[in-house]
């Protein structure tokens, strides 16, 4: 290799080091900005759960004078949040429950096993993303009244199901297809079974999937309020999102207690979040290292 040649690559090191020097700290800058936006309504909204009407009328931008820890106490009676927290939980985790197993067990199908109609079923699946869900409301009041589920515990499992499917089927389809199929044939060789190779392999490998399906199906669930409006008139049935209406009065909102609750409200989706983010980001590492 000649002088020139070695002189070329010099510089062409140099350039390609001075580039990364150069794109690190844009990168960085980039992401602390989009952090800080999308960080600072939370805090905002956290500091100002501390304030009385008052404070917040006149200064919603700053400290408060005084920290009204009772706003917390007043907000958990005023929303009924004890109840409407239980009625929560309990139809957010069994949905996603359900959502995930069978939304997992059905991408397997599809994508690792070729049949008849197999694009045409992953496409009526794929549908589903695109149904306006208000449409359906009256639909499906009609539907539980004549099946007599109205103000059950079991009522919203059923909507919140069906519409989290398509979005759960969609990541995990595509997720599972670019798993090679040497690892089927090898499981099978070892005399393993449709499901046993779901089930100990499959899911196991789709974790980063799973977590982020786990996390978009949970969120749904507890902020739904569309749903929850038109199939429960039960007081003791209603979720989080109806408990929170009840800082709206006629003629006025107690904007302080509101904050309140929803600083309290989403704590379990930042809870959800944190307890996944080791799959999420073990998913986005192995993708970087397979790329």
């Amino acid at each position: 290799m000649g002088k020139n040649s070695i002189e070329k690559v010099t510089k062409t090191e140099h350039k390609s080091s001075f580039r990364k020097k150069l794109q690190n700290p844009i990168i960085y800058f980039v992401l602390i900005v989009f952090s800080l936006i999308n960080v600072y309504p939370i805090a905002w909204m956290v500091i100002n759960s501390f304030k009385s009407e008052k404070e917040f009328s006149l200064d919603p931008f700053f400290l408060p004078d005084t920290w009204r820890w009772e706003n917390y106490v007043e907000a958990w009676q005023t929303a009924q949040l004890g109840t409407y927290f239980f009625n929560s939980i309990f139809v957010s985790i069994i949905s996603v429950i359900i959502t995930v197993f069978f939304g997992a067990l059905a991408s397997y199908f599809i994508s690792r096993f070729e049949f008849k109609m197999s694009k045409i079923v992953y496409a009526l699946f794929i549908f589903g993303m695109i149904i306006p869900i208000h449409a359906t409301l009256v639909p499906m009041f009609i539907l539980m009244q004549k099946l007599g589920l109205l103000n059950t515990s079991w009522t919203l499992l059923f909507p919140y199901v069906a519409f989290n499917l398509p979005i759960t089927i969609f990541l995990l389809t595509s997720f599972m297809k670019a798993f090679p199929k040497d690892i089927e044939e090898s499981a099978i060789m070892d005399g393993c079974g449709v499901f046993r190779i779901f089930w100990s392999i499959i899911l196991p490998m789709s974790r980063p999937a799973l977590a982020t399906a786990t996390i978009l199906n949970f969120i749904h669930c507890w902020n739904e309020f569309s749903f929850a409006l038109v199939l429960i008139n039960d007081a003791s049935l209603k979720t989080i999102p109806l408990g929170l209406a009840n800082f709206a009065g006629q003629y006025n909102t107690n904007y302080t207690g509101q904050m309140a609750g929803l600083t309290m409200v989403i704590l379990p989706t930042i809870l959800l979040y944190l307890l996944m983010e080791k799959h999420l980001v073990k998913g986005m590492t192995a993708g970087a290292v397979k790329g």
